[in-house]
């Protein structure tokens, strides 16, 4: 069964962010199953559904990975687990 966690990453528009999301998550062994990008008067705003299955890294080391990857680039980028966000959002 997958393990499946989602991504958000909010911050100003510029070149590259996808990729070094991506390469950060590939480096980890983290498989992108869907993405959605959006950008709206400069703002850049990414959903990822990523399956951490097979990932290199325990889930905290991760999340401050892709902390540190948002603060290098100025960006706010989160990680949870896709059940949590799930059991947050139930109506």
């Amino acid at each position: 069964m997958q393990e499946k966690a989602l991504i958000t990453v909010i911050g100003e528009d510029r070149v590259g962010i996808i990729a070094k999301v991506a390469t950060l998550l590939a480096e980890a062994n983290v498989n992108i199953l869907d993405i959605s990008q959006t950008i709206t008067g400069g703002l850049f705003t990414m959903i990822m559904m990523v399956d951490i299955t097979h990932c290199n890294l325990e889930f905290e080391a991760l999340k401050k990975s892709l902390s540190d990857l948002g603060a290098q680039l100025n960006l706010k980028i989160e990680i949870q687990h896709e059940n949590i966000f799930r059991a947050m959002h139930r109506i």
